[in-house]
């Protein structure tokens, strides 16, 4: 398992052991295709913890059956009124990520934690009709949204060498994608940041 997956296997197991009222933000989690557009079988260890979370999903349309129907820019709840906030592959296909994360920080309670998913180095990609794709973010840009926090973990996905590999017509060949993150560790471009994208988690 990479570092990034072990990542974020221990953020989502803390999220779910630890807080109750969870929203996760376009079902980036992938567990429920009753109310999702895709299901994702690597992430069926998640599905024992809902047992005991009160987990929702929010989507700005109800074409996927979301719990809840609203909008990222301004969310239907009160101010510090969530345990934790889920927001995975979101950002980049929304008018304004700055206001998006201020509504994030705005929800979340004292203490309360959010793990979010944001692309560097990624391909275009849109949902025709459903949402365009605007943005990509740095290091840099991930802590000018999230400062003032108590806590800001971040994470990158693949090196240099795996990022090219995963956005060229190779990189649906696993095999590539392992000796390119071997070539990565070797040259030292696991540690550059030129990188598929990261791994958000925070503590308000």
């Amino acid at each position: 398992m990479t570092k990034w997956d072990l990542f974020f296997k221990e953020k989502i197991t803390k999220i779910f052991i630890e807080k109750k009222l969870i929203l996760d933000i376009g079902g980036g989690l992938r567990i429920d295709p009753k109310r999702n557009n895709r299901f994702d079988p690597d992430r069926a260890w998640i599905i024992p913890y809902l047992e005991n979370v009160d987990y929702k999903i929010m989507d700005y349309v109800d074409k996927y059956n979301p719990d809840i129907v609203g909008d990222i820019h301004k969310m239907p709840f009160a101010d510090n009124s969530l345990d934790a906030v889920i927001c995975m592959a979101v950002l980049e296909h929304i008018e304004n990520p700055i206001l998006a994360t201020s509504e994030i920080k705005r929800v979340l309670k004292p203490g309360g934690y959010a793990f979010l998913y944001v692309p560097f180095l990624y391909y275009y990609h849109i949902e025709e009709g459903n949402y365009g794709d605007y943005w990509r973010f740095t290091k840099d840009s991930i802590k000018f949204m999230f400062k003032g926090l108590r806590s800001l973990e971040i994470e990158p996905l693949r090196g240099a060498v795996e990022t090219w590999i995963r956005i060229s017509p190779l990189g649906k060949i696993a095999i590539l994608s392992s000796l390119a993150r071997l070539v990565d560790k070797i040259t030292g471009k696991s540690k550059t940041n030129q990188v598929s994208g990261y791994n958000i988690f925070v503590i308000k």
